[in-house]
């Protein structure tokens, strides 16, 4: 790696992190935790394609990821409204506020407030951070403009897969999760680890490696979950519930079970029939 992770953080103007379409539970914890924990440092925003699940509402934090790609420009648009019936655009400031003027044309009306959409376009951001993902279609943003120019660091599990040259300073080690891998940045660079951030990660970290399960869970896995039960995070319960047994099934179980019952003594015992004279 060419740069440590903390000069990254600490060289850029601000930061932006995205997560890729459709995220797992772990990219959204891992992409969340890192934002948390830098955002005292720097200006930084999250932002993310896809609409956010429901069970990501577990995670703290989670309102801020935006699908807004991009605050640095504010957009005016006026929906449903003919461009040709305005006349002129002028604004003045008055008393220190910005007034913004829609005249329009002679006989034509006025745009409707309901007709305004406001939006926001642009990446101010000169360090992009890229959150997992396999290559450059989990993240359709790459493809524009906006971002040109901005220095692109990757985080993940896997080395990112990006077509054209560009370039990109890779964070990537094959460990049981991207929780994992985002919680040993903020551990060797000593960012600002709350329990809301430390909760985030455990709860990654249990989702991405399968409750422990995976073949990528080692002794530093646990190491990194001591860490941060000792920072304040906690464990929460898991989604993964028992199924209960459909009431057929506790029939048939009940049946079986009564066909494997031991038998009473007397019955395993030597039977003795005494017959009656016949006549």
């Amino acid at each position: 790696m060419d740069e440590s992770f903390s000069s990254l953080i600490d060289s850029a103007e601000s930061s932006l992190l995205i997560l890729p379409q459709n995220p797992s539970f772990d990219q959204v914890a891992a992409g969340l935790s890192l934002f948390l924990s830098i955002r005292d440092r720097k200006e930084t925003a999250i932002y993310c394609p896809s609409p956010m699940l429901v069970e990501f509402n577990r995670l703290v934090g989670v309102n801020k990821i935006t699908q807004e790609f991009g605050d640095k420009n504010l957009v005016m648009r006026f929906e449903d409204y003919p461009s040709k019936s305005i006349e002129r655009v002028s604004y003045d400031i008055e008393e220190g506020q910005f007034k913004l003027t829609i005249i329009p044309k002679a006989g034509a009306s006025s745009p409707k407030k309901n007709q305004v959409k406001l939006s926001y376009s642009g990446v101010a951001a000169d360090t992009v951070f890229l959150i997992s993902g396999k290559n450059q279609n989990d993240f359709p943003v790459l493809s524009s403009k906006d971002i040109r120019g901005s220095k692109l660091v990757h985080i993940g599990i896997r080395q990112l897969t990006i077509d054209g040259g560009t370039s990109v300073i890779s964070f990537a080690s094959p460990v049981s999760s991207v929780s994992e891998m985002v919680a040993s940045l903020i551990k060797e660079n000593n960012f600002t680890l709350d329990n809301d951030t430390a909760t985030n990660l455990l709860a990654g970290i249990e989702r991405g490696s399968r409750r422990y399960s995976s073949s990528e869970v080692t002794a530093e896995t646990f190491e990194l979950v001591a860490y941060l039960m000792k920072k304040g995070g906690t464990r929460t319960p898991s989604n993964l519930q028992l199924k209960k047994p459909f009431l057929g099934q506790m029939k048939k179980e009940s049946v079986e079970e009564e066909k494997h019952k031991e038998p009473p003594k007397s019955w395993l015992e030597p039977k003795i029939y005494k017959g009656t004279n016949i006549s």
